[in-house]
């Protein structure tokens, strides 16, 4: 069983910047790929970015590209997700995700563990 647990979250006016932590309670962390996910208030959970296990390998949304960095830390079970020139279309609630997989994953379906989730609003 691993735990997720994010922070970070927060109110900044657009065109700023947040950092996301996840912190994760497995000791074989490494064997998870972890992902990114969004909601936002009527929609449905969608990608954001994913970094493979060892964090060579990265992926994102096309939505974020260029503004977003995916992170992790193996020795301290973190995962982190910077996110700069924030717009009001960020708004949502983040989600941080684990899947017992080497590779980056797209699919939400796939990852087996989810935190809380934590609340990013961008005002204009």
């Amino acid at each position: 069983q691993v735990q997720l647990v994010e922070s970070g979250g927060g109110l900044v006016q657009a065109g700023g910047s947040l950092r996301l932590s996840c912190a994760a309670s497995e000791r074989a962390f490494k064997n998870y790929a972890m992902g990114w996910f969004r909601q936002a208030p009527g929609k449905e959970r969608e990608f954001v970015a994913a970094v493979s296990w060892s964090g060579g390998s990265t992926l994102y949304a096309d939505f974020v590209k260029g503004r977003f960095t995916i992170s992790r830390d193996n020795a301290k079970n973190m995962v982190y997700l910077q996110m700069n020139s924030l717009k009001e279309e960020d708004t949502a609630v983040y989600y941080c995700g684990a899947v017992r997989a080497a590779r980056t994953v797209v699919d939400g379906t796939l990852y087996h563990y989810w935190g809380q989730g934590t609340q990013v609003t961008v005002s204009s």
